[in-house]
């Protein structure tokens, strides 16, 4: 019973939050809105016993892609009334776009129904093993059969950092860059000087 309940606790707040994500004239208030559908998607992951996806929604989504959306909405110098202004602009062109999605899944449906479609049946090769949970299934398969794989998209996840890194470098005119065998080779004397003011002297500006 208690399934039941949060079940549709987490569902109507999902569902109540994903609606205030669009209406939220905020941006601001509509990633706050988008963090807390997150939490109760998360929530209804845990329901199935999909922990994996609970635990990849909470620390991927909300405490990566959602808080640096916040970060960005929050440092940007928002014109709010230029944005009202391009969402009624845009106003048409999404609307023929949420036609054209609702016939499609008016479309799926139907034939679903009619029985021209026929979905894959689970054949027991990707259950979870028994006295495992499913975080610890997951990380089996991750590695153990798909090790390598998993390394390279790693290593390739690396090389598309160092290289985003390296095309967005750029020297400043006018700044000196970091001469590491100077600092090591610094000694004492060449880094303080002694002065020995006279009485009644300060810093001269």
């Amino acid at each position: 019973m208690i399934h039941v309940l949060a079940f549709y606790l987490f569902a109507a707040i999902l569902i109540a939050s994903a609606v205030l994500v669009i209406m939220s004239r905020n941006p601001v208030h509509s990633v706050l809105w988008l963090i807390l559908a997150f939490f109760n998607a998360a929530g209804l992951m845990v329901l199935v016993g999909a922990e994996f996806i609970a635990m990849l929604l909470v620390i991927v989504y909300v405490g990566a892609v959602a808080v640096l959306f916040l970060f960005v909405v929050m440092m940007l110098d928002i014109d709010f009334a230029e944005l009202r202004a391009g969402f009624m602009k845009n106003f048409p062109l999404g609307m023929l776009l949420a036609v054209v999605l609702l016939a499609e899944l008016v479309l799926g449906l139907g034939a679903y129904r009619s029985g021209t479609l026929e979905l894959g049946v689970a054949d027991g090769t990707a259950a979870t093993i028994a006295g495992r949970s499913n975080i610890e299934s997951i990380g089996g398969l991750l590695y153990g059969e798909y090790l390598f794989l998993f390394e390279a998209a790693g290593l390739i996840l690396l090389v598309a950092m160092v290289g985003a890194i390296v095309l967005t470098h750029r020297e400043r005119a006018g700044t000196r860059g970091q001469n590491v065998r100077r600092q090591v080779y610094r000694r004492p004397e060449d880094a303080t000087v002694n002065v020995r003011p006279e009485v009644g002297k300060g810093v001269s500006l």
